[in-house]
C-alpha cells in the first residue's frame, strides 16, 4: 500500500482539497508554490499510462476542476500540470499555480511552510471548488 493509498484510506492525514468516489486531491506537503496540489486516482496504479482510458480521462477532468478552484483561490496566471511519478509508486498529477515557467521547477521547494499555512490554503481552495 502506497503512502497515497494510506492518505485516501485516512490512515495518514492530508490537506484535502476535493474527492469523489474515484479521485482524491490534496496539497503537496513539500510544495514548490503555494497551492501545489496532487491529484490521484483512488485505485492504486503505479504508472499513469497504465490507467484505463476511462480512468485517465476521469482523472484529467477531475484535475481540471481542481485547477479551476486553485486559480480562483490563488493569484496566478495559469495552473501548470506535471506528471513525474518517480518518488511515489502511485499515479499522480501535480497542479501548480504559475506566474512564470520557472515556478514549475521541482528543485525549488518552498521553505518553512507551516501546517497552519497548508490548512488555510487547503480551505481557500476547497471553498473555491
Amino acid at each position: 500500500m502506497t503512502i497515497f493509498s494510506k492518505i485516501v484510506a485516512g490512515e495518514i492525514p492530508s490537506y484535502k482539497i476535493a474527492e469523489d468516489d474515484r479521485y482524491y486531491a490534496f496539497l503537496d506537503i513539500n510544495p514548490v508554490r503555494r497551492g501545489h496540489t496532487l491529484v490521484i486516482p483512488k485505485n492504486e496504479t503505479d504508472y499513469i499510462f497504465d490507467l484505463s482510458d476511462a480512468e485517465l480521462g476521469g482523472l484529467t477532468v477531475f484535475a481540471k476542476k481542481v485547477a479551476e478552484a486553485i486559480r480562483k483561490a490563488i493569484p496566478c496566471r495559469k495552473v501548470g500540470m506535471a506528471v513525474l511519478g518517480l518518488e511515489v509508486p502511485h499515479a499522480h498529477i501535480h497542479l501548480i499555480p504559475l506566474q512564470n515557467e520557472g515556478d514549475m521547477d521541482f528543485r525549488n521547494k518552498l521553505e518553512g511552510v507551516t501546517p497552519e499555512e497548508l490548512a488555510a490554503t487547503a480551505a481557500e481552495i476547497r471553498a473555491a471548488f
